[in-house]
């Protein structure tokens, strides 16, 4: 009988383990014949996982990426996956760690949204949509998920 309360949390930490909340994500606007497009967002992880990809109707692929300074020179460079460590955000921003959409099949219309969905390696696909604007959504205009 001692077992069954152990089992019981054993459940209720797997189940925490495939929660990620999603917030603030959001895309920059494009011009047309524009090839690629920044997106960011906030990632926030209960158990711990790991972003692997995503995909979404508007662009041939969807890349995870970062950008450093190399002396004077800012390089961006493709990853394979961005670490979620339990319990803290993640946050993907200009500069820094960042998802583009490449080969954009129209131009992303400022006021607009992007539907995206990301792929987890414990979650799974989660979906998304994210809003097309010059910068970073106000804090109360933030969309969870």
């Amino acid at each position: 009988m001692k077992a069954l309360p152990l089992l019981s949390l054993v459940f209720a930490c797997g189940l925490a383990w495939g929660q990620v909340k999603v917030e603030g994500a959001w895309v920059r606007p494009t011009v047309p014949g524009q090839q690629a497009g920044g997106g960011f967002m906030t990632l926030t992880s209960s158990g711990g996982d790991r972003l692997l990809g995503g995909s979404t109707p508007v662009a041939e692929r969807f890349e995870l990426h970062t950008m450093a300074m190399n002396g004077d020179v800012m390089v961006m460079r493709q990853v394979e996956g961005i670490e979620l460590p339990a319990g803290r955000k993640v946050e993907l921003k200009p500069g820094g760690l960042h998802v583009m959409l490449v080969g954009l099949k129209q131009p992303l219309a400022a006021g607009s949204t992007v539907p995206v969905t990301l792929r987890l390696q414990k979650a799974g696909d989660v979906k998304i949509e994210m809003q097309v604007t010059a910068r970073a959504p106000a804090a109360g205009d933030a969309h969870k998920h």
